[in-house]
């Protein structure tokens, strides 16, 4: 059934669209329209003059929610009036529309907020305490310059770099342009991972060879079982260019059966229907281990399958330096391994609160199910033991031969559909050593102590330098986004660490707050752009974007700045490739992207008709391996898929680890720090986080409107209200020995018994001078800074705690 939306056609909009528009003073002059009162012909054509002054803009969200939605702004005398996203094309379920959510739609109250950075901006207070004077561009230019220039000469290359960043994540210019002005001008240190990802990234590379994805949602079949760990796009992935459009629309037409294991019961399952298996945090290897118990003794594992494709499942799979010592998954999974415990469902059911009836239920419903589609999203992999966990998902889809078929998926997150664009040159950074992103804060704290051994340092096996310099554009990772906030102002507040800080921001974070130097950036919104959609599989699309008014204040592109900075560090014409302009270098990256896809519109049709956009085929993850294993081999050292990795069991032996960390050459269940394992009487619950529709990230958390809309609350679970006498709407305090918040409660059954859940994202706000209670809600006050042991990433669903009514 065709579905079509009625819409209201107002006055200004009839006079617009008519083709008596022109003539509209005289249309409207002799008479009432619609019930309108007469007026004269001098005020009617004043009328008509305004309506022809506004024009659409195109342009795009460009927050790192994971979609990138079309925005089309109605600007009048330069300010926008209001928003619409993308209506072009058919309007059908299966169709791909770049729909914004409420976050993007409500765009216009964040880029004419009050509250926008207007002018450069130094340090004149202590870092942290926000106290900071105007300045000239001339006076920031030449400082941040001269500062790069000395800590360069003074500590070396290493001692440099550009901070990990996700609030402009859309668009192909944007910090790249930054990476391109450092590089240029003698390197910096390298990061590798990220927040979001890095467990299950390690878990794929050791697994799979490489890789975050797995299959499209657009392979699923009809009437088929979807089990998904920790994953809700209605949550992560919103708004048309998203994956919850993309789940939603297949759930409704596959008539799919849809389990979803998540310790509360997400807005995929609560919006969308099906079948919510809560579990404690942190414990869904244990899960995993006790599902391929009842696999392997039900004879529902495909032994074929695990036998020509995997290393490691049995005795006969075993690589030959781990053979005879029965190190195999199938002799832990059975008991016959180094810790001789059967993993059966009774053994799981007290660490995971699943009932061991349900567990035998699932089991069987994934052994004797086919196709089934297994996936992870980021939830159960950002914890203290999240390489292991995202690992051990993995195997559930390797154990029942569930692979490479249509249907089918390898146990990573849903796969996403993008064409490759050509993308702006960054350059080479001369500085190849590598470190795991997430601990900059040891990097500033102890650079030269840490090593290939005890940090994971790549392509060196030492940092030569703490950190000295950081260049932070559109990035709250400093404080707001990073663990352990007041451990992190500690750290930052002591200029004889880090000696200059240059934050590039568009609001006055929590994290710009430590900066020497503060630039107000334009917005991409209010800059030339070309972004690509993103993370869904219904659609490859490129967005085309236009300023939607001229730059206000002194605010000032990052391009221009890095140009300015560039002229003073002698490298301007090498930087701008001989005085390119922004609008150069994406009408340049346009072309060359256009000599691979000739169908790209070219850059005059692409900025007038806003969004291209084209349906992909399904992509079936490991489907070449999977048909010809020989002449497809995978990037693992055996070209197999491991289930025991030799380069693991290598790590394993000669990696510094505390005695609470493991790396394992196979997933087996590990708890990891700060689990229920730890909790006590002072502190008995689990605190986690999640992502919210509220904000991304930090990013229009600031936004009233739409923080009204979905409040920003801690879930509670009955049975720990009723023991703490908390209501409903109770005003609570959250701690533990990080820190201290206040944040209003949600009792509700949605949220297992013993854990505390509390959206990421909102900002800090404490009197760091004082108590340093934060009003904020902010859960990083409380979450632990402690890197994982294999990728050395981000656990901050990993904390304990306790609440009481405030």
């Amino acid at each position: 059934m065709t579905k079509t939306k009625k819409r209201d056609v107002s006055r200004r909009a009839f006079v617009k669209g008519s083709a008596l528009a022109g003539l509209g003073a005289a249309v409207l002059g002799s008479g009432a329209l619609f019930g309108c009162a007469p007026k004269s012909e001098k005020e009617a054509a004043q009328d008509a003059a305004k309506t022809v002054e506004e024009k659409v803009v195109w342009t795009h969200c460009a927050v790192n929610c994971g979609s990138t939605c079309a925005l089309q702004c109605h600007v009048v005398d330069g300010e926008i009036k209001y928003i619409e996203s993308d209506n072009t094309g058919s309007s059908e379920m299966d169709q791909p529309q770049l729909r914004a959510c409420l976050r993007g739609r409500s765009i216009r109250r964040w880029l004419q907020s009050p509250d926008r950075l207007n002018y450069p901006m130094k340090r004149v207070g202590k870092r942290g305490e926000g106290k900071f004077e105007q300045i000239s561009w001339d006076e920031a230019i030449d400082t941040i310059a001269s500062e790069l220039k000395r800590i360069r000469e003074t500590y070396g290359d290493e001692s440099i770099t550009v901070h990990y960043a996700s609030g402009v994540s859309s668009g192909l210019m944007g910090s790249t342009v930054v990476n391109r002005l450092i590089n240029l001008s003698g390197g910096c240190l390298n990061y590798y991972g990220s927040y979001s990802s890095a467990h299950i990234s390690a878990a794929g590379t050791y697994t799979y060879g490489g890789g975050t994805y797995g299959s499209s949602f657009l392979t699923l079949q009809d009437n088929q079982l979807v089990v998904m760990f920790g994953n809700s796009p209605a949550d992560t992935r919103m708004g048309g260019a998203g994956h919850t459009h993309d789940f939603a629309w297949m759930r409704e037409e596959k008539n799919l059966e849809v389990i979803n294991i998540d310790c509360r019961m997400n807005d995929t399952v609560c919006g969308q229907g099906g079948e919510w298996i809560p579990i404690r945090p942190g414990t869904d290897g244990a899960l995993c281990a006790a599902l391929a118990y009842e696999i392997i003794n039900n004879g529902w594992a495909d032994e074929g399958f695990l036998h020509t494709y995997c290393v490691g499942y049995d005795e006969e799979t075993m690589p030959e330096s781990a053979r005879g010592h029965n190190k195999s998954f199938k002799d832990y999974i059975l008991g016959t391994g180094y810790d001789m415990v059967p993993k059966t469902p009774e053994w799981a059911a007290p660490i995971t609160l699943i009932p061991a009836e349900k567990i035998r239920e699932l089991a069987e419903k994934i052994g004797t199910t086919k196709p089934v589609y297994i996936c992870q999203g980021y939830g159960s992999q950002r914890h203290a033991n999240g390489e292991i966990t995202a690992r051990a998902i993995m195997v559930l889809p390797q154990l029942v031969g569930q692979i490479g078929l249509p249907g089918t998926s390898d146990g990573r997150r849903e796969g996403k559909s993008a064409f490759a664009l050509s993308s702006f040159p960054a350059g080479e950074n001369p500085v190849k050593t590598n470190l795991p992103t997430f601990m900059w804060p040891d990097a500033i704290r102890r650079g030269e102590e840490l090593t290939a051994l005890n940090a994971g340092v790549q392509q060196a096996e030492k940092l030569s330098s703490s950190i000295k310099f950081i260049f932070n554009y559109a990035g709250n990772t400093l404080t707001n986004q990073h663990s352990d906030i007041n451990g992190t102002h500690d750290l930052l507040q002591d200029e004889s660490l880090c000696e200059f800080i240059v934050t590039s921001e568009v609001f006055m974070t929590d994290s710009a707050k430590y900066s020497d130097i503060i630039i107000p950036d334009l917005t991409l919104q209010e800059q030339y752009s070309l972004s690509a959609n993103g993370y869904a599989d219904n659609m490859e699309a490129l967005i085309y974007g236009s300023p939607v008014y001229e730059p206000k204040f002194e605010r000032r592109g990052i391009y221009e700045v890095c140009v300015d900075i560039a002229d003073k560090l002698g490298i301007k014409d090498e930087f701008t490739d001989g005085g390119k302009t922004r609008e150069d270098w994406l009408r340049q990256i346009l072309d060359e992207s256009r000599e691979k896809y000739p169908e790209l519109p070219d850059w005059d049709t692409g900025m007038a008709q806003g969004v291209w956009k084209r349906v992909p085929e399904p992509t079936i993850s490991l489907k070449d391996f999977i048909d010809d294993p020989e002449a497809n081999p995978l990037k693992t050292p055996s070209g197999k898929i491991e289930i025991y990795s030799e380069t693991l069991a290598g790590f394993a032996d000669t990696w510094e680890l505390a005695d609470d960390e493991v790396i394992s050459p196979i997933p087996e269940f590990d708890p990891g720090f700060e689990s229920y394992v730890n909790l006590t009487d002072e502190y008995p619950l689990l605190i986690t986080g999640f992502h919210y529709k509220a904000h991304t990230h930090s990013s229009y958390a600031n936004n009233e409107i739409i923080q009204a809309t979905a409040q920003h609350v801690a879930w509670v679970n009955p049975v720990d209200a009723e023991k703490r006498g908390i209501e409903d709407g109770d005003t609570i305090r959250v701690f533990n020995d990080r820190g201290d918040i206040r944040i209003e409660a949600r009792v509700t059954p949605r949220i297992i018994p013993g854990t505390v859940a509390i959206p990421q994202g909102m900002w800090h706000d404490a009197d760091m001078s004082g108590d340093r209670i934060d009003y904020g809600g902010n859960i990083n006050t409380l979450t632990i800074y402690r890197p994982s042991p294999l990728a050395k990433a981000n656990p901050q669903h990993s904390n304990i705690g306790q609440i009481e009514k405030a």
